[in-house]
């Protein structure tokens, strides 16, 4: 389920888990940045297309009119092509980022708050067309201004939304320092997983299902782009939920996150063997 609060621009959307996870929305001033650097490169790259096709184009006309002709016709297809191409790949398997996107901190995501796919991708960029009308995207322009959850409408047809990402900030501590000069001269030891060492009743875990494994790779996918706080929140709703149906407890001195860990890994090894 997702909401949207006027106020503050942000999206909110309920987990499978019932857990609410606030999306800042991406403005027009951060949609237009990205857009200008995604331009400058996307012109680059014509230029160079160009550059090709009018090195070779004479001399294909000096042989045979009509593979003029064609040359020509591949020409316009390939700067369609690049064009709408350029924005689809990107941001079908680039996590819903463009270069320009990157540097602006903004990315594109599905209204439920999953990665945007092919198909969305596809369909919200062919409409980038009618958005582009009458020039330099005044429609689409016009649709963010109006549309309660700032969607042109290639995002409205598509089924998408722009968010903004969440910048951490980048640890400051001496000790870090030392640490970095250190590994120059001797690589550090591999941390073990701090589930490794633990495991838990069989006869609790043959309780579980694979969707409650699905449950846990859902979480595991998204905690790193989470609050900490709703992070914590929802490890502790996923945990109660494993606790109650499976009757485990978390060994003593482990955290409520490497309680899960253990169960996805047993949850696994019992999917395998039985597969």
């Amino acid at each position: 389920m997702t909401q949207f609060d006027q106020s503050s621009d942000q999206l909110s959307i309920e987990t499978p888990e019932l857990v609410a996870i606030q999306m800042p929305l991406a403005g027009i001033g951060s949609r237009f940045i990205a857009l200008l650097v995604d331009y400058i490169i996307w012109g680059i790259g014509i230029v160079f297309v160009i550059w090709i096709f009018a090195f070779f184009l004479p001399g294909l006309n000096a042989f045979n009119h009509l593979s003029a002709q064609w040359a020509t016709a591949l020409y316009l297809f390939l700067l369609f092509l690049f064009n709408w191409g350029y924005f689809t790949l990107f941001e079908a398997f680039w996590n819903g980022r463009t270069p320009g996107k990157r540097i602006a901190h903004i990315r594109v995501i599905q209204r439920s708050g999953r990665a945007i796919g092919l198909f969305e991708s596809m369909a919200r960029n062919f409409i980038r067309y009618i958005d582009q009308i009458p020039f330099f995207y005044a429609v689409g322009a016009v649709a963010i201004f109006v549309t309660r959850d700032h969607q042109r409408l290639g995002d409205l047809a598509a089924g998408t939304l722009v968010v903004r990402d969440r910048i951490e900030d980048a640890p400051t501590s001496t000790e870090s320092t030392r640490t970095f000069t250190a590994n120059i001269f001797a690589p550090a030891a591999p941390t073990p997983e701090p589930h490794a060492g633990f495991s838990l009743p069989d006869h609790g875990i043959a309780k579980l299902a694979a969707s409650d494994l699905l449950v846990l790779e859902s979480f595991f996918a998204r905690r790193l782009d989470m609050p900490l706080a709703t992070r914590a929140a929802l490890a502790q709703r996923i945990s109660a939920a494993i606790q109650s149906k499976s009757g485990l407890e978390p060994p003593p001195g482990v955290s409520v996150e490497t309680f899960l860990e253990i169960t996805a890994r047993q949850l696994r090894d019992v999917a395998r063997m039985h597969s």
